[in-house]
């Protein structure tokens, strides 16, 4: 049985990194993971949901959203399954905090601060090398001198790490050994070497929840396993229809289309379950990908 909350579920990702009580828990992997680049000393959480400016725009909803001592901002994401225009939503959310920043008046002159967006992932981006972590900026093609220090996305590919324990020489590699393995440990590693640790042991402690919040963590972690199981059952279905198809017409084009479907399907299949248990249309579209517009059409 297992001792450790899962931190990929919604309610376990946001009891490490998402709470007022814990919020060193974040400051510490922020300062792990951009060590030698900056230092933070303390957040503030801002809320989550930013409606949009006008009504027929989409708003944006995110796990966790805070400011540092200085004013940067910082998006923290979970995403455990793949998303066709990932990259598109994450370029959108950094640039909606962008863009209200802006004053009225003449007396603002685009004093924006610098925004991050941290993505962990469950799931490998296409198109870009195979890789943990991939670290984009905003910088000149020629030269690759940057060019502005006001956006800047960090990609955390899970599937790509596979470092035992004695393996894990920095503190961020640390974090997401820790994190990758927590569901299956018996205790936190690296308490002696990182003294937070020793607050994260007590945080992802089942045993340390109230039976409220046991309950609410229940939930979590079965729309998380279904969600994870409904991607991959119909993934692998429309991937081999695609593949018989595909014998037809071309076995590279049959695969990819296969692919394509399945996780099309996949989502509006786990998103009308979702929505038959009740649970809100708002956490349904940042689950699914889907838009609220979208879900409210399905029976």
């Amino acid at each position: 049985m297992e001792r450790f909350i899962n931190p990929f579920s919604d309610m376990g990702f946001k009891r490490i990194f998402g709470q007022e009580a814990t919020k060193d828990l974040l400051i510490d992997f922020l300062n792990d993971l951009l060590e030698g680049e900056k230092t933070v000393t303390d957040i503030t959480f801002l809320d989550k949901e930013i409606l949009p400016d006008f009504n027929e725009f989409r708003g944006a909803i995110y796990d966790i959203y805070c400011v540092n001592e200085s004013g940067e901002h910082f998006i923290v994401e979970m995403q455990n399954g793949y998303q066709t225009y990932f990259r598109e939503r994450a370029l959108f959310y950094l640039s909606h905090i962008i863009t209200r920043q802006g004053r009225p008046g003449g007396d603002w002159h685009f004093d924006v601060k610098a925004v991050y967006g941290v993505f962990f992932m469950n799931f490998c981006l296409d198109d870009i090398p195979h890789k943990l972590r991939t670290d984009v900026i905003l910088a000149d093609r020629e030269t690759h001198e940057q060019f502005s220090d006001k956006l800047r996305f960090i990609f955390i590919e899970l599937p790509y790490f596979h470092k035992r324990e004695d393996e894990c020489n920095t503190n961020f590699d640390k974090w997401i050994y820790t994190l990758k393995n927590m569901e299956t440990l018996k205790t936190i590693p690296f308490k002696d070497r990182k003294k937070v640790f020793k607050k994260l042991e007590k945080t992802v402690d089942l045993a340390s929840m109230t039976p409220e919040e046991r309950d609410r963590y229940e939930e979590s972690i079965k729309v998380y396993r279904d969600y994870v199981n409904t991607i991959e059952d119909t993934s692998h279905r429309s991937w081999r229809k695609g593949r018989m198809e595909g014998r037809a017409e071309g076995h590279r084009e049959g695969r990819a289309e296969g692919h394509r479907e399945g996780r099309v399907e996949g989502k509006i299949e786990m998103a009308r379950n979702m929505k038959a248990e009740g649970l809100p249309l708002t956490l349904i579209s940042k689950v699914s990908g889907l838009s609220v517009e979208e879900i409210e059409k399905l029976s």
